[in-house]
């Protein structure tokens, strides 16, 4: 039993990070919801097509350098790996708002990409290596939860980008003060976590001596596959979302923004604490509870996204979102400790990175094709067929994955 000092210090990691969870999806599904708007002010952006390329190139820059900041989150620390995250972005979100041309903005979401691919790889390893046993999943999804309230609120920048007093720009513009500011007490409050002495013993792996190591093991593989189907849809969900409700049931721009986002993100709050509670009790009696609870929750997503596909109406668009949420809620709050329980410690930051590599990189081309696609007038319900058989196989994938040991309870 972990003392109870030791307990305060490892829900204080993630009190601390949730801010910073908050802000990287704020950013993001802003930028969504403010469609609108932002391609109003810069009329370079042109098309949807366009619109779509920039949403990818943010994602591909994003992914190529998710493994890069996983393995430096692993090799040196956590710590300043997340904090240096935290100002870049902040930065980086505030030039955001001062862009005057297409050009611009992709450059903006490209440097985007770079902060960001820093962060949740370490901040996950983060939590695991001072969360363990049967906390695990609670605490990361309690982290996720943060990411759910930011997408909440950006749910909410198409208001902002519409009212004359307010405006895309100083929405930007303050996100990015407001980073820079919490990054200082941030860096004097967070703390990598000790590590023992066989973990010392442990010598440092190379970059491809991590990835070999990682991926010998064919339960990594399943998992990076498993992580990454159902991110096709999610990211279209996130970021494109908005303007299909727009389209569709001829609602306006900030209306639209949050029923894109409120409801199935609250759904989302609800399954992450009914998940990580449900999969960290599972994990008393069954080592594969996680994984369990992980596959409830892509059950829910795929009935969810043939529905949202399908919908006749705003409301009924809506009950499918939430269902979703709920399912994703599920599947987010285990993923890495799903991740601990078949990789060592020393490769968890390593781990995520390369699945949001793979994820991030199909997601790209999701929001990519998506645009292409919604260009030539191919049907909403084809394409979301496609994202929920997709989902269904993730079913199937996911419970071939076997936990190496009991061990991940106590590390």
């Amino acid at each position: 039993m972990q003392p109870i000092t030791s307990i305060r210090t490892a829900w204080l990691v993630v009190g601390l990070l949730m801010p910073v969870a908050l802000l990287n999806y704020l950013d993001r599904q802003m930028l969504a919801t403010m469609q609108s708007s932002v391609m109003s002010d810069i009329p370079s952006i042109g098309s949807e097509e366009n619109w779509g390329v920039m949403l990818g190139q943010f994602k591909w820059v994003y992914a190529f350098l998710s493994p890069i900041g996983g393995y430096v989150a692993d090799r040196f620390s956590r710590r300043f790996t997340i904090c240096g995250s935290l100002f870049v972005w902040s930065v980086v979100t505030w030039w955001t708002g001062h862009v005057t041309t297409y050009s611009e903005l992709l450059w903006a979401r490209s440097l985007m990409g770079v902060s960001e691919a820093f962060y949740i790889p370490a901040a996950l390893a983060l939590i695991t290596d001072y969360h363990v046993g049967t906390t695990r999943s609670r605490a990361v999804g309690l982290h996720q939860i943060a990411i759910y309230f930011g997408v909440i609120a950006g749910g909410f920048g198409g208001y902002a980008a519409a009212d004359p007093n307010v405006g895309w720009r100083l929405t930007f513009t303050a996100c990015g003060v407001f980073g820079m500011l919490y990054a200082v007490p941030l860096v004097v409050l967070l703390r990598d976590a000790a590590r023992s002495e066989e973990q010392l013993a442990v010598p440092q792996a190379s970059p491809l001596v991590a990835a070999k190591e990682l991926f010998a093991s064919l339960s990594f593989i399943l998992l990076v596959v498993y992580f990454t189907l159902p991110a096709l849809a999610g990211w279209v969900v996130r970021d494109w979302m908005p303007s299909i409700l727009k389209r569709e049931f001829g609602i306006g721009q900030g209306q639209a923004g949050v029923a894109a986002t409120l409801y199935w993100q609250v759904a989302a709050i609800v399954g992450a604490v009914a998940g990580g509670w449900l999969a960290d009790r599972w994990m008393r009696q069954n080592r594969r509870g996680r994984i369990y609870v992980s596959a409830i929750g892509m059950s829910l997503i795929v009935p969810a996204i043939f529905g949202v596909g399908n919908a006749g109406s705003l409301a009924i668009a809506v009950a499918f979102l939430i269902l979703f949420g709920l399912g994703w809620g599920f599947f987010d709050c285990n993923n890495m400790p799903i991740l601990s329980q078949i990789v060592r410690p020393e490769l968890r930051a390593t781990g995520y990175g390369i699945m949001n590599f793979v994820s991030i990189s199909c997601g790209g081309l999701a929001d990519w094709g998506f645009g292409v696609l919604r260009d030539r007038q191919v049907p909403i319900n084809v394409i979301f067929s496609v994202f929920a058989s997709l989902a269904i196989l993730s079913v199937v994938l996911v419970l071939f994955i076997k936990p190496l040991t009991t061990q991940d309870q106590t590390r």
